[in-house]
């Protein structure tokens, strides 16, 4: 019997590292306590204080992180203090600098830190698949029943558990599941594992479409073509090949394509000549974030300073707020306090130095982590590593999704966690990256548990 118990618990010990990150998914299933803080903040939290201990105890006399990625992972740093000394009060200036280092800085640090091999890669991204299914079945109920989110004088939108409050919860979850899935199912992973995530991810197609959220659908559009382009022209076809057959079954099949929704895709191709008002506002808020940023342009107004400035900005076409009601919550109307757009939301609030630094990083993980995929399928000659069609599916989603919305609600720590992922691809070392076994690894296989050292 030891035989048996002795892979399985070694097994179980080199995963205990990363199971406090697959913790803030499994959180993200329950229903939020709060419209700030919720349960995934602190576990987050946790597994950030979890990742310093760790490094105390296990990485002494040695650096935790590279020089390249420390500098990458604290380059938002810089425009982040300025904007915090700028902010109008000390109170806004630390709350403000505590949720973009938890979401830019310390989350996705902790993750590149406890994230030891490809195996803890997968399991934290087949967590975001698995969180993705069950707030995509919520929300496919919540259509069903017509108990979700009010959206034409219905209640047919799908919000998952999320709430109405944050709408875009339930398509971030699945958006994100969804380009897990589909880096899975690109890669060289087994049939078995391969036909697994595709199923997975055509399953995450109708909650996607019944968020009604336009960003989230052109994000995964774009992300999506990407992953199909990094994967190869041969899987390329075929997936498209297959994506189009599902899209006729769910459409023609089970009748996906209602009135509803297909008002909101045409609504797409609409948005300069005849706009709704979501799309006004939306407009409205993006002049006010850039006529803030003219009068700031440096160091703009310090965080938090949007709400406060938005009204000597903003034209008279912008409306009063938005309506929330339905899935539980009684008619009431939702102050428009961002410019729903992320980076728009940096310029006004840190100015070009907090935007230059925070896209760099960005942006020089985007280099490396797409450089390093297609170095990766130049050696194997195949489709290019799972783990990096994930990486870039992962940050492209983000990157496209941030000119629609920005942070805030509960399903921002999600957002933390998934760039985590993609530093780990873009900035671990390229025996991890590029598939090799690792120190930690050969360990393992002489019988010890003992990690690599650092990267």
């Amino acid at each position: 019997m030891s035989h048996v118990l002795t892979p399985l618990s070694r097994r179980a010990a080199a995963a205990a590292p990363v199971l406090p990150l697959v913790a803030v998914p499994a959180v993200l299933a329950l229903p939020p306590a709060s419209d700030g803080a919720g349960p995934a903040d602190v576990v987050s939290g946790l597994a950030v204080g979890y990742c310093v201990l760790l490094v105390l105890r296990e990485r002494r006399g040695r650096r935790p992180l590279a020089p390249a990625a420390a500098v990458v992972l604290g380059l938002p740093v810089v425009g982040l203090a300025l904007a915090a000394m700028g902010a109008s009060s000390p109170q806004a200036g630390l709350t403000g600098l505590g949720r973009y280092l938890q979401v830019f800085v310390l989350v996705p640090a902790a993750v590149l830190l406890l994230v030891r091999r490809r195996s803890d890669f997968r399991l934290l991204a087949w967590s975001f698949v698995g969180l993705g299914l069950w707030q995509g079945a919520v929300g496919v109920h919540q259509y069903v029943t017509r108990t979700g989110a009010s959206y034409q004088g219905e209640n047919i939108r799908a919000v998952g558990t999320f709430g109405p409050h944050d709408v875009m919860g339930m398509a971030t979850a699945v958006s994100l599941g969804l380009m897990c899935a589909a880096g899975i199912a690109l890669g060289p992973a087994s049939v078995r594992q391969r036909t697994l995530a595709a199923g997975c991810a055509v399953a995450l197609l109708p909650p996607l479409a019944l968020s009604f959220s336009r960003g989230a659908w052109i994000a995964t559009a774009v992300a999506g073509a990407v992953q199909l382009v990094l994967a190869g022209p041969r899987r390329a076809l075929k997936v498209a090949a297959a994506a189009a057959a599902a899209g006729v079954v769910l459409v023609g099949g089970f009748g996906v394509g209602t009135d509803s929704l297909q008002q909101r895709i045409d609504s797409i191709a609409r948005v300069a000549d005849a706009p709704d008002q979501s799309v006004v506002d939306r407009y409205t808020l993006w002049g006010a974030a850039a006529g803030i940023w003219r009068e700031h342009p440096l160091t703009g107004v310090g965080l938090k300073g949007f709400p406060e400035h938005r009204d000597g900005h903003a034209t008279l076409a912008l409306s009063s707020g938005s309506d929330i009601d339905g899935a539980g919550v009684t008619y009431q109307r939702q102050a428009l306090l961002s410019p729903h757009n992320m980076y728009l939301l940096v310029l006004s609030e840190q100015g070009l130095v907090g935007l230059l630094a925070l896209a760099g990083s960005w942006l020089a993980l985007l280099v490396r982590g797409v450089r390093r995929l297609v170095r990766g399928r130049r050696r194997a000659r195949g489709p290019g590593p799972d783990c990096g069609l994930v990486a870039c599916g992962l940050l492209v989603w983000l990157l496209t999704d941030f000119g629609y919305g920005d942070i805030g609600g509960p399903s921002t720590v999600l957002t933390a966690v998934a760039l985590g992922l993609v530093a780990w691809w873009a900035l671990a070392g390229d025996a991890r990256a590029d598939g090799e076994r690792t120190d930690g690894e050969r360990a393992g296989a002489r019988g010890r548990v003992e990690e690599a050292p650092a990267r």
